[in-house]
Parts: structure tokens; C-alpha cells; sequence
């Protein structure tokens, strides 16, 4: 038997191979077309931002359900008297006190539950993040860079919204009262005082403590907040050029980070610390001298309102010492999953701003009287300088001893 074929054989099989081929390439060519289309959608949609901000209000919200003492709206609307009865008697005192009036802050309150500060938190975040988005999108993802590219986008932002919603959970449990103040904002408005009363009520309860006094004396703290931006306009732009620089620093730093920002965070959950926070572990030459200006003012911040809570409390808060005692206690008493928490979120960062801000003011009040603090509040020159918090003798020789005039400009951030 010949092994040739018949050529109509090869004839049909070439021109069905050649049909194949054709019919091949067509849908070869529909599918890169139909990839190339739904890439640049996931790209359009990687490139929407880097975090699902109505998932994280949600996250957080649904964490808290479970969170004991939970109260009606009714029960909110309810407080509100206890806590305006409280302002008016706070505001005068604290204005005759510290020598400056706070018109409109008493109007500008409201009682809310953990729900209603995760919201106004979750808006704040936003906008904080709002100001880096731009160069991390760019970098994370930039233009045309392909479907692996945006799907690890996604992954990311999908990650991150887990994150900050379980973080935003955790921190909705703890705090107490908020002088919400909208730093990075185009309009200078005020601030308002936000009192979460499921954590404040919980909290006297763990304490011990009557609930009455609690109020005024949380209330008391956040008004003196307050007074300390309000009384004073140019603190407001001399925090908000510090934070916008640093923010906008990051942006541009932010590519590479991911590995060594992980270690820095693996270390500061056990514990770990090489001399300085994680946060600063990250950050360059320029961030650093930024961070420690910013921690130095936000110690001063804390501080001064601690302080005034136990002074000025003396006359509004009855049994403010045990009052005190025992919160401050409470804040001493952590577990370790607390204490892991703080260090991740950089809330323990606030936690030394008290103890170092307060025992910083009170030296100086102890020094050189009461009236001294004011010169705390002259202008940017006035305010501690890194390593002035922890050494008060330094400040009080610079500032009460120095030169009179100390209300010069800020150097500029450029």
C-alpha cells in the first residue's frame, strides 16, 4: 500500500487548517480586545482611590455592635441637657481662668454613640488620606500599568479597608470626648466638641465613679481644647503646614516602603523599640524633624488640658481627685492585645503625650506660677522644642528668661 495521500486529502485538510488558523487568530483577537477592555475597567476602578471609605464605616460600625452599654437615640437626645449644664458652667470658668473668651462652643456640642464618631472619623480619615491619594495611585499603579498591576491595586485596597475598619472599631471602644477640629481644611471654621456617651457612661461604670461629674470633667478636657485653638489662630495653620509637609513627603517616599514598613510594624507589635516609634523608624531627615516638632506641640496640647482638668476641676468636678486617680490608673492598665493595638494605631503616642505634656506645664506652673503658662501660647517661637517637653528648665530659660519677643514666624517648610 503506498504510503502517499490522496492530494484532495491534503487539499481539505489545509484549507480546514487554514479555516482553524483564521477562526483561531478572529477569536484570539476578541479575547485581547475583551482583556485590554475589562483591564482598563479594573484599572479605572483600582485607580478610584486607595481605600472603600462607606466598607470601613461599615466594618466599623458592625464591630461595635456588640460593644456593652449601647443606647437609643432617645437615650442620646436625653444626655444632651446633662452636658449643656455642664458648658455653662465650664466656659466661664475656664475663660476666667485662662484669660480668654470661647463664644459659640457651648452651640457647638453633640452627644453621639460609637456609630456617630466612627462617621465623623471616617470623614476625617477621607480627607487626611485624600491628600496623599494622588502620588500613591500614581505610584501603586500608574497609567497603563496592566491588568496585574490594578488587580493588586484592588487586593491592596481591599486589604487596607479591612484594616482601617477594624482600627476604627477598636479605637470607637475607647474614646471618651473629641474636640473635632478640621485641621487640613480650605476654611478656618471651628471645631465641636463630640461627647461618645456609651464609652463615657461604660467607663464611669468601670471606674466607680458617678456619672454626673465624669461628664463635666471629660467635658472639661475637651473644652480646653478648644480654648487652645480657638483663643489662639495662628496654632491651626502652624499644625496644618507641618502636617501638610509631612504628608506630602510620604507621597513621594512611599514607594519601597512596604517591606520595611512591615518589619517596623512586626517589631512594634512585640514590643520591640530601637530608641524611637515605628511610625519614626520610616520616615527621613526632614519627616523626623517634623514628627518630633509636631509630637512636641501635641504633648503640650494634652498636657495643658490635663492639667486644667485637675486645677480648673477643683471648683467644677466634686471628688476630682478620686476622679482622677482612677482614670489615670485605668490608662496605666493595659492587656497586651491593648498595648499591641496602641503601638500599631500610634495611640500609645498620645498615651506619653499626656504624662510628658502634663508633667511639662505643671513644672512650669510649679516654677514660675500659674501665669507663666501663658506665655506657652505667645506664638510658634513659644512652644517647646524637641527635648524641651522632657527638660521644662530648658523651655522656662529660653522663653521666660530669653528674649521678650517671641512671637516670630514659623521658619518656612519649603
Amino acid at each position: 500500500m503506498s504510503g502517499r495521500s490522496d492530494p484532495r486529502t491534503r487539499q481539505g485538510g489545509s484549507w480546514r487548517d487554514d479555516r482553524a488558523w483564521q477562526a483561531g487568530l478572529l477569536i484570539g483577537s476578541a479575547l485581547g480586545a475583551a482583556a485590554t477592555v475589562v483591564g482598563r475597567r479594573i484599572e479605572d476602578r483600582a485607580r478610584e482611590g486607595l481605600v472603600d471609605w462607606p466598607a470601613v464605616e461599615r466594618i466599623a460600625i458592625d464591630r461595635l455592635r456588640g460593644a456593652p452599654g449601647t443606647l437609643t437615640a432617645a437615650d442620646l437626645r436625653a444626655a444632651e441637657p446633662a452636658y449643656l449644664a455642664a458648658m455653662e458652667r465650664i466656659v466661664p470658668a475656664l475663660s476666667a481662668t485662662l484669660g480668654a473668651e470661647l463664644p459659640g462652643v457651648v452651640e457647638r456640642c453633640a452627644v453621639v454613640d460609637r456609630a456617630g464618631w466612627v462617621r465623623a472619623n471616617t470623614s476625617a480619615f477621607e480627607a487626611l488620606i485624600g491628600k496623599l491619594e494622588s502620588d500613591l495611585l500614581d505610584q501603586v499603579i500608574p497609567a497603563g500599568g496592566g491588568l496585574a498591576k490594578a488587580t493588586m491595586a484592588l487586593a491592596n485596597r481591599w486589604i487596607t479597608t479591612r484594616q482601617l475598619g477594624f482600627l476604627l472599631g477598636f479605637m470607637g471602644q475607647r474614646v471618651l470626648g473629641q474636640y473635632d477640629l478640621a485641621l487640613l481644611s480650605a476654611e478656618s471654621t471651628p471645631g465641636r466638641l463630640i461627647f461618645v456617651e456609651e464609652n463615657i457612661r461604660q467607663t464611669a461604670r468601670t471606674l466607680g465613679v458617678p456619672l454626673g461629674p465624669f461628664r463635666t470633667w471629660i467635658a472639661l478636657h475637651e473644652t480646653t481644647h478648644a480654648f487652645e485653638f480657638e483663643a489662639h489662630p495662628w496654632l491651626r495653620p502652624y499644625l496644618a503646614s507641618r502636617l501638610e509637609r509631612q504628608l506630602t513627603l510620604f507621597g513621594s517616599d512611599a514607594k519601597g516602603m512596604g517591606r520595611e514598613a512591615l518589619r517596623s510594624l512586626g517589631r512594634a507589635l512585640r514590643g520591640e523599640s530601637a530608641g524611637e516609634h515605628w511610625m519614626e523608624s520610616l520616615m527621613g531627615d526632614e519627616q523626623k524633624r517634623l514628627f518630633r516638632e509636631t509630637q512636641a506641640v501635641m504633648s503640650l496640647l494634652e498636657g495643658f488640658s490635663d492639667y486644667v482638668m485637675d486645677e480648673v476641676g477643683h471648683d467644677l468636678v466634686p471628688d476630682v481627685a478620686r476622679i482622677s486617680q482612677r482614670f489615670h490608673e485605668r490608662r496605666n492598665r493595659r492587656t497586651p492585645f491593648e498595648r499591641s493595638m496602641l503601638r500599631l494605631t500610634g495611640m500609645d503616642l498620645k498615651m506619653e503625650q499626656y504624662k510628658k505634656g502634663e508633667a511639662f506645664v505643671r513644672a512650669i506652673a510649679d516654677a514660675r506660677g500659674r501665669s507663666a503658662l501663658s506665655r506657652l501660647w505667645d506664638g510658634p517661637a513659644s512652644l517647646p522644642r524637641d527635648g524641651e517637653i522632657a527638660e521644662p528648665d530648658r523651655w522656662i530659660c529660653r522663653v521666660l528668661d530669653g528674649p521678650a519677643e517671641l512671637t516670630v514666624s514659623p521658619r518656612p517648610l519649603a
